[in-house]
Order: C-alpha cells, then structure tokens, then sequence
C-alpha cells in the first residue's frame, strides 16, 4: 500500500496541504466534505485522518439489512465503506487505530469501556498524530471545537488530539521519537460548523419559504430551547460545485447513512441557492488573515513557494 503521507510533486513550488481530522469513518463526509474533494480537485495535497474504526457504531441506515455481528466485522465494513467515501472526495486517508468509545445512553450514563479512544491518555493518544504531522507537515489542520460538535467522548477527544498535535508538532523538545520526521508547525488550525444552529435554521426556513417538509423542525425547536449558544464563524468556503463528491461520499457509508434521511432532504437546487458552503471557525493562526475569510489558505497562498 502507497505511504498515505507521501507528498506528490508539484510543478513550481510546494503543494499546499491540508490535514482533516476526525473521530470516526463517516465523519469525513458529513463534517467538511465538499470543502476536502474541492481543495484535492484544487490541486491542494489533501489527508484525512480517522481516529477510530468505527467498531461500536450502529447501524444506522434501515434499508441496510443485518449488520456485522461482531466489532472486528464492524471495522472491516467501515474501513471498506472510508474507502469508497476517500475515493468519492479524491482524497487519501489513514487511521489513527484507537477503538471507538461507543456513545453511552442512559441516566446515569454507563462507564466507558476500557482501552477505548476517550479514556486513552492525552499524550499517548496524541502520539501518532504529531508524528503524522510531521511527517506530513500540513499548512492547515481542521478538526472539532472544544464540545466536538455533540457530546460524543470520541468527538471531545478527536478536538484534544488535534489540538494538541497542532501544538506539540513544532516543538523539538516534545513527543521525541528515534528517527521521527522532523519537527513541523500548522499554520492554521480551524474547527467545523457544518451542524451551526444559523446552518439549520437557514435551511429549515427555506424548506418552509419553498412549501415543503422540513427535517429540521426539531432540531431548531430543541436547541433553541436549550439556548446553545452561536461559535463565531470566520470562514466561508464556496463548495456547491462538490456537493454531489460530498454526497456520493455520505452515500458510501451505507451502514450509517440513510439514502432516505435528513442529509438526502434538501433539493441540492434550494441548498445552492441559500446555503452554497462550508463554514469554519479560525481557532489559532500564525499568518495574518483578514476576516472574514473565504479560503482556509487565506495569508497562507501568498507565500513564496506554495502553490
């Protein structure tokens, strides 16, 4: 198998790179997707990472049929299925090999199991991504904010790991390893907002404005009560034109993702229309940037070598 973190050439300078990271296979293709197969179709040197195998996912899909009947066929499945996805966005792929933490239900909720993603130490959960890092050496990283969008542990833990990695890369001095790549610094390191309450409501009143069923009804009624409150965005990616990679991406987790649900219930002419992108939050910066920005390599593109 071809090293996922092998650089391609580039004709006039260094690619630029971006380093998507994220808690689940799946993940990927509801959480900045059409940003991903825009920037690879850009020419933009583009590597998913997923933290986890997916093992104690669901199957979420009803027209799936029997599910694995064990964690080690769930994997096999969703390792097949982020392949489909990685090929459908024209992107490369690696996993980071921690087990799913599962998502607990219940009052109260039960412990986590052992030896799952969550409850690995931060430093030795963090480990092989700075050396990914390195070794990639990504000018941008996109990952999760501090809550992970919703309170899966895995999603709380993926933002951890990014973060910290974001941090610890560039520093000789932390996470040494006999014959490591060398030390590397991101340049940005931004959070998704694809499930924003502003997304949502926009898409739901424009449901409602077109004479149609909205899926969105709860969701805007449930956390509006709960007054969640709003992360600034800073970023606004253009990406309808890969609206339909996004979607044959989704359409590949065929255990998790319902071809007759919510993601499918748009008309991607109406979401064109009134919601055209992606949207990010600029959590840390080492290049200047004027917001809002429209470009995750916003102050990135400027310097001398990168194309």
């Amino acid at each position: 198998m071809a090293d996922p973190t092998a650089r391609p050439a580039a004709l006039g300078g260094e690619p630029l790179r971006l380093l998507a990271v994220h808690a689940h296979p799946d993940d990927e293709s509801s959480k900045g997707a059409a940003t991903t197969a825009r920037y690879a179709a850009e020419g933009v040197d583009v590597l998913v990472v997923t933290c986890t195998g997916g093992e104690r996912g669901d199957i979420l899909n009803p027209s799936f049929g029997p599910g694995p009947q064990t964690p080690e066929e769930m994997a096999g499945l969703r390792r097949r299925e982020m392949a489909a996805a990685a090929s459908a966005l024209g992107i490369r792929q690696q996993w980071l090999g921690f087990v799913d933490s599962g998502l607990p239900e219940g009052d109260p909720l039960p412990p986590l199991p052992e030896g799952c993603f969550a409850l690995v130490p931060l430093e030795e959960a963090a480990a092989p991504l700075v050396e990914l890092v390195r070794a990639f050496r990504p000018h941008v990283v996109t990952t999760y904010d501090p809550s992970g969008g919703y309170p899966h542990p895995d999603h709380i833990m993926c933002h951890r790991v990014a973060f910290e990695a974001f941090h610890a890369a560039g520093d000789a001095e932390r996470y040494r390893v006999e014959g490591g790549a060398e030390p590397w610094s991101p340049l940005k390191l931004y959070y998704n907002h694809d499930f924003s309450m502003n997304r949502i409501r926009t898409l739901h009143e424009a449901m409602q404005g077109a004479g149609l069923e909205s899926p969105f009804g709860d969701w805007v009624e449930s956390r509006s009560a709960r007054e969640i409150p709003e992360r600034p965005v800073t970023t606004r990616v253009r990406v309808d034109q890969y609206f339909p990679q996004r979607d044959a991406a989704l359409v590949a987790h065929a255990s998790q993702i319902d071809p007759d649900g919510f993601f499918f219930a748009i008309p991607r002419d109406l979401e064109v229309d009134v919601w055209p992108f992606e949207e990010y939050e600029l959590a840390e910066s080492r290049v200047p940037s004027d917001q809002p920005e429209d470009d995750l390599f916003a102050g990135i593109r400027t310097q001398e070598g990168l194309v």
